[in-house]
């Protein structure tokens, strides 16, 4: 049993700004999350499209909002779970017991439910036999560019994943675009520099068709797409990249005895508490009147939400405000002299 003051569902922008606030209060929190790295939708859907609504930051990427959020909360030596999802939530006195899908177990007074629109999966491709390829030379997302360097490419989609991993990729590997339409659905921008590349020979594009068939053993070798007109046409290919988009879901938390609103938890805006005390909802997935989903709401609904955990953790302590710019105990947690 991992015992710690607050227990973070989610680790996108909110999940680790809360880990900031939780910390400058002198609060430990572990952070659960069942993707595989921290930065959420900022991370799989636009890691190198610009935000432009970060307070002081006139233009900043997913990757770096993420990257300077981790930056800020190190001092705080905070334990990430990734690869987990919470599939259970039982309260025992005044403490929340959390399970998750690899047997971890944890007990806090608090839970803040940062989970941006619940858990998500790429949408994968339908062919059956390709699945054996898939984390070998099939991939859902590009995690790291470096591995699609000097390679044979095929892009499936038609929006913006698709053509921006299409322009990004073709800087230094050869891009085969496919997509069941004629027309894409991305930014026109992006599509205008697409036809460029491929006037130029740099990016082949291949409307309408759809996946075939695969050849390979460990890794594949070529695949075969099938035009509307029932043409078939072989492309030699090392990797193959699928773009078709994310599904959605809300997961076990749907089944928490929370107030629901469609696919948000209701909360209330003094503190973000929803209707079970002890467990908070920030971000993209809470709701109340007036909320907006912008990044900077959800910095501000985990302010509010911190100052309850604290209460709720510290019971025998009375809360006092202090500005980070003038408290000396907080600039000591921060590790500043």
């Amino acid at each position: 049993m991992i015992k710690t003051d607050t227990i973070i569902i989610g680790a996108g922008p909110i999940g680790l700004f809360t880990v900031h606030q939780l910390g400058i209060k002198g609060l430990k929190a572990v952070v659960i999350d069942n993707l595989d790295r921290a930065g959420g939708q900022c991370i799989e859907l636009y890691p190198d499209k610009p935000i432009y609504d970060i307070p002081a930051v006139p233009e900043c990427t997913g990757e770096e909002l993420t990257k300077n959020l981790l930056e800020q909360i190190k001092p705080f030596d905070t334990k990430f779970f990734f690869n987990e999802r919470v599939e259970e939530v039982k309260q025992d006195k005044h403490n929340w017991i959390v399970k998750t899908n690899n047997s971890n177990e944890f007990s806090a007074p608090n839970i803040i439910i940062a989970g941006g629109v619940g858990s998500f999966e790429p949408r994968k491709l339908s062919l059956k036999e390709i699945e054996k390829f898939e984390d070998k030379s099939l991939f859902y997302a590009v995690k790291n560019k470096e591995k699609f360097k000097n390679k044979k490419i095929s892009i499936f989609g038609g929006g913006d994943s698709a053509l921006d991993w299409s322009l990004e990729l073709s800087k230094f590997s050869k891009i085969t675009l496919i997509h069941r339409r004629d027309e894409f659905r991305g930014a026109p921008h992006t599509l205008s520099e697409i036809r460029k590349l491929e006037k130029e020979g740099k990016i082949l594009i291949k409307t309408p068709c759809q996946l075939d068939s695969v050849e390979g053993n460990e890794f594949i070798k070529s695949i075969s797409v099938k035009f509307n007109d029932g043409k078939i046409e072989k492309i030699n290919t090392d990797i193959v990249l699928s773009f078709f988009g994310l599904i959605m879901k809300l997961g076990p938390i749907a089944e928490w005895g929370l107030n629901m609103n469609k696919k948000t938890i209701e909360v209330n805006s003094k503190n973000f508490e929803t209707n079970k005390k002890g467990i908070f909802a920030v971000g993209d997935i809470c709701n109340y009147p007036g909320k907006l989903k912008l990044i900077l709401s959800g910095f501000h609904e985990a302010a509010l939400a911190s100052v309850e955990c604290f209460k709720r953790a510290r019971p025998n302590e009375k809360y006092r405000f202090e500005f980070t710019t003038s408290s000396k105990s907080i600039q000591e947690r921060l590790g500043k002299k």
